[in-house]
């Protein structure tokens, strides 16, 4: 069976993209939810080239089951840590007592973000390419 690990690469670019574009018009929650999702596909694109399958949405676990030859340092982890708090509170009102997520991201955070996810896409695209 033929591998689509470019294709999860190059969805995870575009998912990162769409991260800084809704960093520029304010949306803070989805820039978060979209950098949350860059990553996770670029490390799912990852696994695909190495001839693995990744289940879960948690970077952090996915990075940390990557085989020893291709393994992420402590940094890209905690950085996917950060990250995996993304998954959920940006799109639901309920995950927060009151309010909706739009209430509770800032730039700062967004920025943050971005950048995880940036870090890991990147690393995933050195071992992809």
């Amino acid at each position: 069976m033929p591998t689509r690990h470019l294709d999860w690469l190059r969805q995870a670019k575009r998912d990162l993209e769409h991260a800084q574009r809704s960093l520029a018009a304010g949306d803070y929650e989805w820039a978060c939810f979209a950098a949350h999702q860059a990553a996770e596909k670029a490390v799912k694109g990852l696994f695909q080239k190495l001839g693995g399958e990744a289940w879960g949405h948690s970077i952090t676990m996915l990075l940390s089951h990557l085989p020893s030859g291709v393994a992420a340092d402590s940094s890209l982890v905690d950085r996917a840590k950060e990250l995996d708090k993304h998954y959920i509170a940006p799109r639901y009102p309920n995950f927060h007592p009151t309010g909706a997520p739009l209430d509770f991201y800032t730039q700062g955070e967004a920025e943050r973000a971005i950048d995880h996810a940036r870090n890991i896409v990147a690393f995933c695209e050195d071992k992809i390419l």
